[in-house]
């Protein structure tokens, strides 16, 4: 700079000075420059203030000579000190050069910036805080300064600058938000401790409500929770944990609505610490908010049911997600399944998808999804410290795709698995009848589900499927039942009834979907039972492992009657009759020894009723499918002289090694508890002769074996009827037990039974025709 050059009112004394290199003169240069402007505020003289400062400001901050910049940040120190509380009035000609030279190349420079900014605002005071935000920008770029100096004129700096803002009521926060929402997305350690000071500062400051903008904020800081500082992440918890206390004194004033997305997002996390924080947000929310978090359903169930299958490396999100779960699944009521979708509504923003993520909170806008949901303002939503009511519709799509996905995913926990299942029970408990419409898509799954590893989680399995099979809104008034044939929907398993076959009597087929002893079914009953039995006819295993317990559970959880009646209806059609007579053999065992089945078997014995009737004449068509288990079926129902019968038709059957271990494990059944009252029926021989026929029929059957001789041993215990002569006559002979089951056409059973083996005769033959075909080729 040219030091002869008229820069009046500054002495040529004072400009070279100001230029100097050294310190010391730029130093009494200031002084004679705050002498001088003092004069003029005494003359009340702006005009040469101002020309001053503009001198101070264009000829040496701004200036290409880094001493005159040097010299020009300390005379506007000086004329900020020289003006006092007048420097309120200069303040934006006087921060701006200054300012400037915090992006000087020169960490010399940015250094004494600072200071004569440190010095202009220890002046004004409140009077800077029109000017925070150009501040608060210019300060979070020298936090980041890699000079420590100037990191520790900066921070000489904030402190101060904090101060003013704390002590006053003036601070402009709605300006300040949109620059605290960019700078908060900063990546630097030091920019994002610089923001989370700020953000405690203005927390604790109690004319400032910072709460109200957490919205705008709350992405950002569970975003620097992740950062790779302790101290750093310490710090926003400490923020967080701040404004947690804030909500919940104070829930009536919290955007709930604003916050749920970006509290879903992080709780999908892979950082500990933000899915924790953030599972506990939402655990606060749910309890705070209420139903108002119910149109968020399906994102917070994407992120909560995964964490339901941690181990204990993540049991505290477990248990938090845990709670999640559970609260969330309260708040769905009754009235969720009378809701008009259509009624007028105040709109909530939509939850995301479990495909898409967020960014910023701001971007969720209505018309950006179609599964918006709205809420009206008549259902009551409880807030403690509030009288607040509003009405929430639930949208069960977005809760049943996520539901769904879950419970295809063949990778997912068990636990995870068990709470879907608690889920779909739990909607169709409340909300049936728009549960319902979603029926059709989940019964595969449903279904596939029946062959999980877990126990546990077949049973919740069974106890759903037993609900949408029992539950009055399944019914096909509504459309969606087996005879609506238009609205099909085509998949890997059929879920349509077959028509009745022309060969069942009327009564029998009356006897399935109304028998007055028994609740009626709805329309998913028998659909449910088809498909389990195609179930265990394509996966075998499944009837080997699993067959039993499935069918013992099902008879708890609905009518064991109808699950029998409907299973031998179904099977009676059986193309397979290699699996029919499998199938049924598995049957007869549950109906003998399982103890659900105690209450079906007295029933069944005594056939003193039309229903019991009709029950045994549905069971005899199907177990006719094998042979051994027709005369066990004959023998719990006391049908001793039609179960002789049958054994005299085995003569005519095909004896194989399979036929001989089934009567060996009906010798073994006629010595359990389950038969007690035939082994005592024994001691009137006069009265059962065909018992003791059937039973040497038996013995006849088998070959010299240990259930030969177990029979055998039983024949020999059966006294002679001439000692067993009574002279009470009173007493009513058990010759007329069967008066009341006269009715049944035993020769009709009979001729079908033969029908019957028949069929399964000219089926063994012929496979036996295919594989003597396959053995030549293979030979050729």
């Amino acid at each position: 700079m040219n030091a002869e050059r008229d820069l009046s009112p500054l002495t040529p004394g004072v400009v070279r000075a100001l230029t100097d290199k050294l310190y010391e003169k730029r130093k009494v240069a200031a002084l004679e420059i705050e002498k001088l402007v003092r004069e003029f505020v005494a003359q009340n003289n702006t005009t040469q203030i101002k020309h001053v400062i503009q001198i101070l400001s264009q000829e040496f901050a701004l200036s290409q000579h880094p001493h005159s910049r040097k010299g020009g940040l300390i005379g506007l120190a000086a004329c900020s000190i020289a003006l006092g509380k007048d420097s309120g009035l200069y303040l934006k000609e006087l921060i701006e050069p200054v300012l400037t030279c915090f992006n000087d190349a020169d960490s010399r420079l940015r250094y004494y910036a600072c200071e004569a900014l440190y010095n202009i605002v220890k002046v004004a005071r409140g009077s800077v805080l029109p000017h925070f935000n150009v501040l608060f920008d210019g300060l979070s770029k020298l936090a980041a300064d890699p000079d420590p100096n100037v990191k520790s004129g900066s921070e000489l700096l904030d402190r101060l600058l904090k101060d003013i803002v704390t002590e006053s009521n003036q601070f402009d926060l709605v300006g300040f938000i949109p620059l605290l929402r960019e700078r908060i997305y900063s990546n630097n350690q030091y920019a994002r401790q610089f923001i989370i000071s700020w953000i405690l500062v203005l927390e604790s400051v109690p004319d400032i409500n910072l709460l109200d903008y957490l919205p705008e904020i709350l992405d950002g800081l569970f975003q620097i929770l992740g950062d790779n500082s302790k101290e750093i992440r310490k710090m926003c918890e400490v923020a967080l944990g701040e404004f947690l206390k804030e909500i919940k004194k104070n829930p009536s004033s919290v955007k709930f609505a604003e916050m749920a997305n970006i509290l879903v997002i992080h709780c999908q996390a892979a950082d500990d610490l933000i899915q924790l924080t953030a599972m506990c947000w939402m655990r606060e929310f749910i309890q705070l908010a209420g139903r108002v978090m119910l149109p968020y359903s399906s994102g917070i169930l994407t992120a909560v049911l995964p964490c339901l299958s941690y181990d204990d490396r993540k049991k505290n999100i477990k248990e938090v997600a845990n709670v999640c779960n559970q609260s969330l699944m309260k708040l769905v009521i009754p009235e969720d399944d009378e809701m008009d979708e259509a009624k007028p509504s105040m709109t909530i923003p939509a939850e995301p998808t479990s495909e898409e993520s967020l960014s910023r909170p701001e971007t969720v806008t209505a018309g950006e999804s179609q599964n918006e949901l709205d809420v009206t303002l008549n259902q009551p939503l409880f807030f403690p410290c509030s009288c607040e009511r509003i009405q929430v519709t639930l949208n069960l799509d977005g809760i049943v795709q996520v539901l769904d996905y879950h419970l295809s995913d063949t990778s997912i926990g068990m636990m995870t698995r068990i709470a879907v299942l608690k889920w779909l029970y739990h909607l169709y408990i409340k909300t049936p009848r728009k549960m319902f419409r979603h029926t059709d898509s989940l019964f595969p799954i449903l279904l596939r589900t029946l062959s999980d590893e877990s126990d546990e989680v077949i049973l919740k399995d069974l106890e759903l499927l037993a609900e949408i099979a029992s539950s009055p809104a399944g019914q096909t008034e509504e459309g969606h039942g087996p005879s609506d044939g238009s609205d099909v929907r085509p998949g890997p398993v059929e879920l349509h009834v077959p028509a009745r076959p022309g060969q069942l009597s009327s009564s029998s087929t009356k006897g399935l979907e109304c028998s007055p002893s028994t609740p009626t079914m709805n329309s998913y009953f028998y659909k449910f039972m088809i498909n389990l039995l195609k179930r265990f006819s394509t996966e075998r295993k499944l009837l080997e492992t699993r067959g039993a317990f499935i069918i013992r559970q099902l008879c708890l959880l609905l009518n064991a009657e109808n699950i029998f009646h409907s299973m031998a209806d179904i099977l009676l059609r059986e193309e397979d009759l290699k699996f029919a007579s499998t199938m049924v053999h598995t049957l007869n065992t549950i109906l003998l020894t399982s103890s659900e089945l105690f209450q079906l078997r007295n029933q069944l014995k005594d056939l003193k009723t039309p229903e019991s009737r009709n029950l045994f004449c549905c069971l005899y068509r199907s177990w006719c499918h094998n042979p051994v288990t027709t005369v066990s079926l004959c023998f719990l129902t006391q049908n001793y002289k039609h179960a002789y019968d049958l054994i005299q038709k085995f003569g005519d059957l095909e004896v194989t090694v399979d036929f001989l271990t089934e009567v060996d494990k009906l010798v073994q059944l006629i010595e359990c508890p389950i038969f007690t009252y035939l082994r005592l029926q024994l001691l009137d021989v006069k009265n059962n002769p065909y018992l003791i026929k059937a039973l040497y029929g038996l013995l006849m059957l088998l070959p010299q074996s240990s259930a030969f001789q177990l029979l055998s041993h039983r024949l020999q215990c059966v006294p002679n009827p001439e000692l067993m002569q009574t002279t009470d006559n009173t007493k009513p002979s058990t010759s007329f037990k069967r008066t009341a089951a006269s009715n049944i056409d035993y020769t009709e059973l009979l001729q079908h039974f033969e029908k019957v083996q028949n069929k399964h005769l000219e089926a063994r033959h012929q496979r036996a025709g295919r594989a003597e075909q396959l053995d030549r080729r293979v030979v050729l």
